[in-house]
């Protein structure tokens, strides 16, 4: 194996392998490049199973999954969502009226989202990056060392390799090696709350709706699934999530159904549940020399949109419509003058994003009659509002700001 390459992407999770693939496909060879992996190299038995998490794939996602070639393969494992309705009410309420609901279509007369399991998705990635060809897979190892020199940066990994590259860029999630030894600082906190999610199975079709019904603990979403299925994911408090997730299957979902109050008939639960702390984080650079961060290492968002790796995929669109344009007229992947419009590009939308996703979360999740009187009534003046859900729309399709091409479904 070499150990000197044009790029090297530290992660192969959904954002990483995805700008592997978009550069491999797009630069068709003429730079090398490599991905650190820090799962072993796969086997014909290594297919993750299915979990109890999904995510809401925008129009603009889909169009770089397109791009890829792997839409084809995820697409009959997707639901297109094709509505959207939002209550607000407390747990025990007997009536939990529709506060706003519309049609997530975009103007095309496609859905502006797909719901896709997690699984199918990374099942998709890992087949394609394996297979991938101008990319070379680093298996079995982490980072434990990053430096940057004039030429150049230098990675060192667990198994005692060193690795040099003309631009490294850190995919590696929220808690990032590469990051903290760039320098990189963050700003950020921890929410009082915990996400828990599971599949389930009802007796009701769903019909393509997706539900967000605000709860004083926070949203209570359910996202539609093929086959009757959906994936709901909620927040808790962290407390009250410790204690549902160690309820007896029976008692668990009993907590469900509460929450579900007869929606979508008799229930079933069919992938075990999970739950994980919540929190938020932004990068407060996302490029230094030699470096570039994606994804989760460069902002990490309350789940409250489900916009996360939607987030990440723009990142992934925009980053390589930068490096494509530079090699054209001959400049390195890590010219300054790149990385800084790849910054200016994803740092405001991500700035303008986390504090929505957060102002939205401390506007929701609680139980303050004043709030909730005057959400409810900006709820019901939306509803009322055509061209308020067409923005809703595009939003969720991922149309809205400085979309990258790759994501307008146009060619580099």
């Amino acid at each position: 194996m070499k150990n000197n390459f044009d790029i090297l992407i530290s992660g192969a999770s959904f954002t990483g392998a995805a700008l592997a693939l978009a550069l491999g496909k797009s630069l068709e060879q003429t730079q090398s490049i490599a991905v650190i992996d820090q799962a072993a190299a796969p086997s014909t038995t290594s297919v993750r199973k299915e979990s109890p998490r999904a995510f809401a794939i925008s129009a603009g996602s889909r169009h770089l999954l397109e791009f890829l070639g792997l839409w084809q393969q995820i697409e009959p494992a997707s639901q297109p969502v094709s509505e959207i309705e939002i209550t607000d009410s407390p747990l025990n309420a007997g009536i939990r009226p529709v506060l706003l609901t519309y049609e997530n279509i975009i103007e095309d007369g496609s859905p502006a989202s797909h719901i896709v399991p997690d699984a199918v998705l990374a099942n998709a990635f890992r087949s394609a990056l394996t297979n991938a060809s101008g990319v070379e897979m680093i298996e079995g190892a982490t980072v434990t060392g990053f430096t940057t020199g004039d030429n150049g940066a230098e990675i060192i990994t667990s198994n005692g390799a060193s690795y040099t590259a003309d631009l490294v860029i850190a995919a590696e999630g929220r808690r990032s090696a590469i990051r903290d030894a760039a320098g990189i600082k963050t700003v950020g906190w921890d929410y009082p709350q915990s996400g828990i999610c599971t599949v389930l199975r009802h007796s009701v079709p769903h019909h393509g709706r997706a539900i967000q019904h605000f709860l004083p603990s926070g949203p209570f979403a359910i996202l539609p699934l093929p086959n009757d299925r959906s994936c709901v994911t909620w927040t808790e408090e962290k407390a009250e999530a410790r204690r549902i997730m160690a309820l007896p299957d029976n008692d668990f979902h009993a907590e469900v159904e509460r929450r579900f109050a007869g929606r979508l008939g008799e229930l079933e639960v069919i992938v075990r549940p999970a739950s994980w702390p919540l929190s938020l984080h932004l990068a407060r650079s996302f490029v230094s020399p030699h470096l570039a961060l994606i994804g989760d290492t460069a902002r990490g968002v309350h789940p409250i949109a489900g916009q996360g790796l939607n987030l990440g995929f723009r990142d992934v669109a925009a980053l390589t419509e930068v490096i494509v344009d530079n090699a054209r007229i001959g400049l390195p992947p890590s010219d300054p003058e790149g990385l800084k419009r790849y910054e200016r590009w994803r740092r405001f939308d991500s700035t303008v994003s986390t504090a929505a996703f957060d102002g939205l979360n401390r506007l929701f999740s609680n139980d303050n009659p004043l709030l909730r009187s005057l959400r409810d009534a900006g709820l019901g003046l939306i509803d009322r509002m055509p061209l308020a859900k067409s923005i809703l729309v595009r939003e969720a399709a991922g149309q809205t700001g400085d979309v990258p091409r790759l994501l307008r479904g146009d060619p580099l």
